[in-house]
């Protein structure tokens, strides 16, 4: 297979079929000689984290693993995985699954040797100085699934139990020494779960592009991961075995991931506090979001998708891709309202005061009023 890389861009990357194998190797380099694995419950079980365990064990590395992950991870998962880390005396994190185990995974390291409470390094202006930079502890990351693209991500989003309010923990640090992008991992995904993940990768691409901030290579970068979602989602989503749309699928995560760093915007201001109030599928959720927020930023980002719709492979420029859009989606079952995914009787207030509080507001081309979002949540609800 051709699709074998070494790469630095955000961070190391080891990328292609059957490199889980060099996971002793990707420890050593990120200098961690004693790991805890995390990831999630539904992981925890499964043939691949089993082989991965024994992959630890044979290298001399022991199989320590913490598996006590919710869907939408919280400080309870934080604190239990925090005592399992200091109790073991590990010395770094294997943070491995989706995007739960690996925002949970990053956290851990993060607040390993931290003294504050982990809401005080919100993603607000300068409040990661405030950690100990030197107290973080290393991180490896393995991805089992193409879509957040936390893997090479300098955040992880933590929701708060007590308020039901995501919150987005920030540090340059948490960004893993080590990715491995093995898309032998991603074999196994239903197909649900690999077009939620997708879309999730699609939406961090739309909105980087959409993003009014001034970032060409993310903008480059956003650009391609559109393409690669568009050309392999349907083929992964169809024949799970498709190792070459699988891999593709992977590329498109992390470059979502790296690209957004230019912004995200109102898709994911709505998707956080609804997924924290009804935990839905993020990466699901962001997809029924998504025609509502092209049309409320036609105005400003319409020339822009003029201008690449014929390379992503539609006619018809910006007024085409929103057609596509809803064909996308209804290609793999998305509904269109979130009553289709369980959300009855919504708390609109608490929605838009969620949306409006949300650090992805201000990559939104448009700017959020407590008016346009009531907008958006009545038509996406």
């Amino acid at each position: 297979m051709s699709l074998v890389g070494n790469w630095s861009y955000p961070t190391a990357i080891r990328f292609g079929a059957g490199r889980i194998s060099e996971l002793a190797e990707a420890c050593a380099q990120a200098g961690i000689s004693k790991p805890l694995l995390v990831t999630d419950r539904g992981l925890a079980a499964l043939p691949i984290t089993t082989a991965t365990l024994d992959l630890m064990e044979r290298a001399g590395l022991g199989r320590a693993m913490f598996a006590d992950v919710d869907p939408n991870p919280n400080e309870v998962n934080l604190m239990a995985g925090l005592d399992v880390y200091r109790s073991g005396g590990h010395d770094g994190v294997i943070a491995f699954g989706g995007g739960s185990g690996l925002d949970l995974g990053k956290m851990v390291a993060f607040m390993a040797g931290q003294t504050r409470p982990v809401w005080d390094f919100e993603d607000i202006g300068d409040w990661w100085t405030r950690a100990d930079a030197d107290a973080i502890a290393p991180i490896v990351a393995v991805p089992t699934t193409a879509g957040t693209g936390s893997e090479v991500g300098r955040a992880s989003v933590l929701t708060n139990s007590e308020t039901a309010e995501k919150k987005i923990i920030f540090h340059p640090k948490v960004l893993p020494s080590v990715v491995i992008c093995d898309p032998e991992l991603t074999v196994g995904m239903p197909p649900a779960i690999t077009a939620g993940t997708g879309l999730d990768a699609f939406a961090h691409c739309v909105e980087a592009f959409s993003s009014p901030h001034y970032h060409p290579m993310s903008q480059g970068i956003a650009i391609e991961g559109m393409k690669l979602v568009i050309d392999n989602l349907p083929r992964a989503y169809v024949n799970g075995g498709d190792l070459e749309a699988r891999a593709h699928m992977m590329s498109a995560a992390a470059m979502g991931a790296t690209a957004f760093q230019k912004g995200l915007g109102a898709i994911h201001a709505l998707s956080h506090p609804i997924g924290a109030l009804y935990h839905t599928h993020h990466g699901t959720t962001n997809a029924v979001c998504m025609p509502a927020v092209l049309q409320l930023n036609r105005p400003a980002i319409a020339e822009r998708f003029d201008a690449v719709s014929g390379y992503l492979g539609i006619d018809g420029g910006f007024d085409g891709f929103c057609a596509f859009v809803d064909r996308f989606n209804a290609s793999f079952d998305i509904p269109q309202r979130m009553s289709g995914l369980g959300v009855t009787n919504p708390d609109l207030d608490r929605l838009i005061d969620g949306a409006l509080k949300d650090p992805s507001c201000g990559g939104n081309p448009v700017a959020l009023t407590r008016s346009n979002v009531a907008a958006l949540l009545e038509t996406v609800l």
